[in-house]
């Protein structure tokens, strides 16, 4: 192979070995990872066995899974059985733990056992980036995202599945018998053939529907009415096209650096309820008095925007179009004008609507309004079919109306909320791979996904500082 860049003979000897560490360059971040670990107290993250028993076979550290699993992160390998392998044959692998070769269970183990600990590992970092002032502009961005669990579709059921399932399978059951009828006008070598084959078929699917109504009366001893036979936490949650059986994980995105500075796996479909506290959350990592969140439309619910503001955050987000008026063309709520002092609002027509009873519905307390003219108005074809066009006001409207204030002198709000808070979700998910997540249960998903926000918040500092930098501030 003349004329080539020629290797090294595989059995040549090296009379002097080189060094493991000439391998891992300097600006290598498995670097960043090994001085992370190290400087970290892990009797205080809450690690198990971080002291050693007395008797028995001596335990691999924390320490060390733990680095296992971050390198893991960082480079798409999630799973325990490829990290074992990594282990053997990954020089920086190698490097980062000192040549230890922890089996499979053992890193498996690890992870479901220090939930709790990984993802204070994964809070500690955030606080280091608080600590070097990355968050000094105090604006986050709010989103959810729907990511799959282990739980097959077909083996999630719903009240309207299981029943549309059991239809089916009653159906499937008298299309058999029919043909045994059938069957039984034929020549009888013929007949025992298709009658053995039939009646097979019926005994496969009377199991079934037995098991069907057994998943029936676990469904009705559940609250959301859902049950899910892999993962019992996961639920079916709507996405766009399609659903999707997983969990809704929430995340707080700084809008600077992009750095996540919270997050949380729930398995609740919507998002209305995650906003305040999501916001409090981010509000305590990021260690400001005064907070502003961006959000889409989805977190709209004046309960949580009031317990936003009482909380010092200064909320974002686009109110629901939700008006059969504005949708039918006729006159939307926001053409009327409130009087704060008046108490009463003027409608298009120039005409007063008086305050007229208080009501509670669903815990709000909503104020009537309306006017005693509006048969004579000329206007009323365009404003409503009803007698009178009704006005509803809650308590601490003036709270939304603030908002929307803050919505229209930045109307760029949406861009920035969509820039920052979107590419991590894409960049993880990318990461995951087609499956996403491989553990069950809440509390194990949780694990995992704190992995994976570390992991993603050590690349991002990686860029924004460098390997060098990074290194010499978590040492200080």
């Amino acid at each position: 192979m003349k004329r080539f860049i020629e290797g090294r003979d595989r059995s040549q000897r090296i009379l002097l070995p080189e060094q493991l560490d000439d391998y891992v360059a300097d600006s290598n971040p498995v670097r960043v990872v090994d001085v992370f670990v190290d400087e970290l107290d892990l009797v205080q993250m809450g690690f198990e066995g971080t002291m050693p028993a007395q008797t028995g076979r001596p335990a691999y550290h924390p320490s060390v899974l733990l680095k296992i699993y971050i390198y893991g992160y960082l480079n798409r390998l999630q799973s325990s059985r490829r990290l074992e392998r990594e282990a053997q044959r990954n020089v920086e692998l190698m490097w980062l733990i000192g040549h230890l070769t922890p089996d499979f269970k053992t890193i498996a183990n690890f992870r479901k056992d220090n939930g709790r600990a990984i993802s204070n590992v994964c809070k500690q970092f955030v606080v280091l980036c608080q600590r070097l002032g990355l968050f000094s502009e105090a604006l986050v961005a709010i989103d959810g995202s729907k990511f799959k669990a282990v739980n097959n579709r077909d083996r999630n059921f719903t009240s309207a599945k299981l029943q549309r399932r059991m239809e089916e399978i009653a159906a499937s059951i008298d299309r058999y018998l029919t043909a045994l009828d059938t069957a039984d006008r034929q020549e009888p070598d013929r007949k025992q053939l298709t009658t053995t084959r039939l009646h097979e078929n019926i005994a496969a699917l009377k199991a079934q529907m037995r098991e069907l109504e057994d998943i029936q009366l676990k469904l009705q001893k559940t609250p959301d009415q859902q049950v899910s036979q892999t993962d019992p936490d996961a639920r079916s949650m709507k996405t766009r096209g399609t659903g999707v059986v997983g969990y809704n994980v929430q995340t707080v995105v700084d809008a600077k650096h992009h750095l996540i500075v919270a997050h949380e796996v729930t398995n609740i479909g919507s998002d209305r309820d995650q906003l305040h506290s999501m916001s409090r959350q981010a509000q305590e990592a990021i260690g400001a008095a005064s907070l502003t969140v961006v959000a889409d439309r989805g977190y709209f619910k004046g309960e949580e925007i009031l317990a936003c503001t009482q909380a010092g955050i200064n909320v974002i987000v686009p109110k629901n179009l939700t008006s059969n008026a504005s949708a039918e063309g006729r006159f939307g709520k926001a053409d009327f004008i409130y009087d704060a002092r008046a108490n009463e609002y003027q409608c298009p027509a120039g005409e007063r609507l008086i305050w007229r009873f208080t009501s509670k519905e669903k815990g709000l307390n909503l104020h009537r309004y309306w006017s005693s003219n509006c048969q004579q108005c000329s206007l009323k074809s365009a404003c409503t079919p009803s007698p009178q066009r009704r006005v509803t006001r809650w308590e601490h409207e003036s709270v939304l109306e603030a908002m929307q204030e803050r919505l229209e002198r930045t109307p760029k709000a949406m861009r920035i909320r969509r820039q920052t808070v979107e590419h991590p979700f894409g960049t993880i998910k990318a990461w995951m791979g087609a499956t996403h997540f491989l553990t069950k249960t809440k509390a194990r998903v949780s694990t995992e996904m704190s992995l994976h926000v570390l992991a993603y918040n050590m690349k991002r500092m990686i860029n924004v500082l460098g390997v060098g930098t990074l290194m010499k501030v978590m040492s200080a």
